[in-house]
């Protein structure tokens, strides 16, 4: 008879390596754990808090050799201080009405994905993600989960949407997109501010946007949200930047 006990442990698996995504040159490991059963929640929050991200029924986070670039960070929600830019871009999209949906793909998100896609990682580790692919990602969970899709009005076209893990402590940012002819809005800013007053009203005191890289370009917006704390050997400290 299997100990019930020792059958909820997860286990750890690593990744071959590859190209890393964020510095050139570099090779990219991850150790990662199904998320499944009844203690699937439990497990996602236990693993975030130690610096994994979700996709799907998985949970990962980097095991490079020889580098620890990629840092877990969140937003401090009760000391966070928008600075005067994101003040300009929270005016700037004072007319979206943001609304949340249940964890179920729709064709209007995926053609936004794909647009997206097109213009901002052609020839990343998405570009060819299709329609069931899009499914999985967002269908495929057994955590707390939810879409919040920003339109102009509340029948308007799709703008942007994020894909958000609600833990006891904080929102987890998964995945989020919008439309690239949007830019003067900054809708990618823009939804991050919106999780953080989502994250205050719900008196939840993080928002998680997964792995910050000092030096990678792609990283560098994450920077501007502070009081941001790192993940390091010590625990969740303030990030001095």
């Amino acid at each position: 008879m299997t100990d019930q006990r020792t059958s909820r442990l997860p286990q750890f698996f690593l990744t071959p390596g590859g190209p890393c995504p964020y510095l050139p040159g570099r090779v990219e490991r991850k150790v990662f754990a199904r998320l499944n059963g009844s203690y699937a929640q439990a497990l996602n929050e236990a693993l975030t808090h130690s610096g994994f991200r979700r996709s799907q029924m998985i949970a990962y986070r980097p095991a490079c050799d020889a580098c620890s670039a990629c840092v877990s960070v969140r937003i401090v929600v009760n000391d966070f201080e928008i600075s005067r830019g994101q003040k300009r871009i929270a005016r700037r999209n004072a007319d979206i009405v943001r609304n949340v949906v249940p964890a179920e793909a729709t064709r209007e998100q995926f053609a936004l994905l794909r647009t997206y896609l097109d213009s901002r990682h052609a020839g990343g580790g998405m570009s060819d993600m299709g329609l069931f692919d899009y499914v999985a990602m967002v269908e495929e969970t057994p955590v707390n989960t939810h879409i919040v899709e920003y339109r102009q009005h509340p029948t308007g076209a799709l703008m942007a949407s994020a894909l958000t893990d609600v833990l006891r402590d904080g929102l987890s940012m998964v995945y989020s997109f919008y439309h690239p002819g949007e830019d003067a809005r900054s809708l990618g800013t823009y939804m991050i501010l919106d999780h953080v007053n989502a994250a205050r009203e719900r008196r939840l005191p993080y928002v998680y946007l997964g792995y910050w890289v000092r030096g990678s370009e792609k990283m560098d917006y994450k920077a501007r949200f502070r009081p941001l704390e790192a993940l390091g050997a010590e625990g969740w400290v303030r990030l001095s930047l």
